[in-house]
């Protein structure tokens, strides 16, 4: 007999999403050709199968079968317009044998996402808001169920509890194999933050409710070419004892940015990092918002910090990539992307594995879609940053939960030329635990190692174990999908 599902009775949503969706700090990039026939394709394999299995097609989608057929027709499609240098490794018959499904896309490693998102719907930035404003209201989960009936009334924005926290808890602890994440923050002016760190608080307190462990970690946002950044740090550190520092060297105030090695910004900030005994700096690389600051996007600065403050652990968010750019073999002339990273390592000797980290946040997410450049990008990470520190994250809740970026990554493969022909290493399922959260436990050490072992053990991963008898994932995403979506929300409008 059929479950009943409230989520997308009919089957039309995939597991896995190749789709426009952005993180809000890219223009949302076209689907190609190819593309739209791997989405159609995987549908009409679903449906086939589902037949074969004698189950509706939602019932199959949520499977393991349903996400192994789905990655299969993802590498049917792109096979079709001739070789490729990456791809997802799972048996032909992973669609139909549900042992042959769970080997390639289900497991039990320790998963760490370094970074995630929550952008608090109902705080203090919605108050100064024009009246007619209806943020976030363009986002395909703002008619979620939450929304509808809600009986608080915010003059017309009752939607928004679309977005609260208890969905975040759910999309990334009971809809993914989530263990652990790093909420971080978006850049934006102390007077106008969409999460102040009182609220990350409040969110990672939920978890605490659920009798879990210590699940959420927080960082701090500075950005020192703020006024009053480098004096809050004080107070984040010793009062909300932040994890990590975060920073985005491409924003500022008056829309300019700054390198981490300028003496009247990015020193100060590194110094007192390092005086506070918070190490860790997340920097925010390879995203730009808009033509002004896309110099300091680049990761020019990162090896030569690196090798001033070789204490510090400097964490690479979406590690110098370009989110709409194909990544090739190493090009030492190029001077954006990920051979920028690779570059600024190598002239300031810092070595694979050393106090430099790469995390894959929206990276991975856009790379699904092209495995050329996943490849690419993987091997090169992976061999010049180094197999222990390449560092998982998803930038989600922007994808939705990140379940699907966990089953893509856990399964692909780069192609046996490439390692020849570059050196890049196999993705063995000891260098995928690496990424996916043993790597990030070098900078982070004690803060999550003590928590390890309570995980398994706690009540939210009860909790998950009961959903997942019987679960109904939404398979949506949150962000935005196109130009229009993408200008709302850089706005907060409608």
């Amino acid at each position: 007999m059929a479950r009943t599902m409230q989520q997308d009775p009919d089957g039309i949503r995939l597991p896995i999403k190749l789709d426009t969706t952005s993180n809000g700090e890219f223009m949302p990039i076209p689907l190609d050709a190819i593309h739209h026939h791997a989405n159609r394709l995987a549908l009409e394999n679903a449906d086939r199968s589902a037949r074969r299995r004698g189950v509706d097609r939602r019932s199959f989608l949520v499977s393991a079968c349903g996400a192994a057929s789905t990655l299969l027709a993802f590498n049917s499609a792109y096979a079709a317009s001739g070789e490729r240098g990456g791809y997802f490794e799972l048996d032909p018959e992973a669609a139909l044998d549900p042992e042959l499904a769970a080997a390639g896309v289900e497991g039990n490693e320790f998963i760490f996402d370094v970074q995630g998102h929550f952008v608090n719907p109902t705080g203090a930035w919605t108050q100064k808001l024009p009246e007619d404003a209806r943020p976030l209201s363009g986002l395909p989960n703002a008619s979620c169920e939450a929304g509808e009936g809600s009986g608080r009334d915010r003059s017309g924005r009752a939607y928004l509890d679309c977005f609260n926290s208890e969905q975040f808890v759910q999309d990334v602890f009971m809809d993914s194999d989530t263990d652990l994440m790093v909420l971080s923050f978006v850049p934006s002016r102390a007077d106008a933050e969409p999460l102040t760190i009182e609220e990350a608080a409040a969110t990672a307190e939920i978890v605490e409710r659920m009798n879990g462990s210590h699940r959420l970690l927080l960082h701090g946002r500075v950005n020192p070419n703020q006024p009053g950044d480098l004096d809050a740090m004080d107070e984040l550190a010793q009062h909300w004892g932040v994890s990590a520092w975060k920073t985005y060297t491409q924003w500022g105030p008056e829309g300019k940015g700054y390198w981490l090695d300028d003496e009247d910004t990015g020193i100060p900030f590194l110094d007192k990092a390092r005086k506070l005994g918070v190490k860790i700096v997340a920097i925010h690389k390879g995203l730009p918002f808009g033509p002004e600051s896309y110099e300091h996007s680049t990761c020019a600065d990162i090896g030569r910090v690196a090798k001033l403050y070789p204490d510090l652990s400097f964490l690479v968010y979406h590690s110098g990539y370009v989110a709409g750019t194909a990544e090739g073999p190493y090009d030492p002339n190029r001077e954006d992307g990920i051979d920028a990273l690779v570059t600024s390592l190598r002239d300031n000797g810092i070595a694979p594995n050393s106090n430099v980290y790469a995390e894959l946040g929206s990276t991975w997410r856009y790379l699904m879609r092209d495995p050329d450049s996943a490849a690419h990008s993987l091997g090169k990470l992976l061999s010049y940053v180094g197999e222990d520190n390449v560092l998982w994250g998803t930038d989600s809740i922007w994808y939705g939960s990140p379940q699907d970026q966990i089953q893509a990554f856990r399964s692909f493969q780069i192609a046996d030329k490439l390692q020849q022909l570059y050196g890049y290493p196999k993705m063995t399922a000891a260098l995928r635990a690496k990424v996916f959260g043993l790597n990030a436990l070098k900078p982070y050490g004690q803060q999550v190692a003590d928590l390890m072992p309570r995980f398994g053990l706690d009540t939210v991963a009860a909790l998950r174990s009961d959903y997942r008898a019987q679960p109904d994932p939404h398979f949506r995403t949150y962000g935005p999908k196109n130009r229009r979506e993408f200008l709302n929300l850089m706005r907060w409008g409608a």
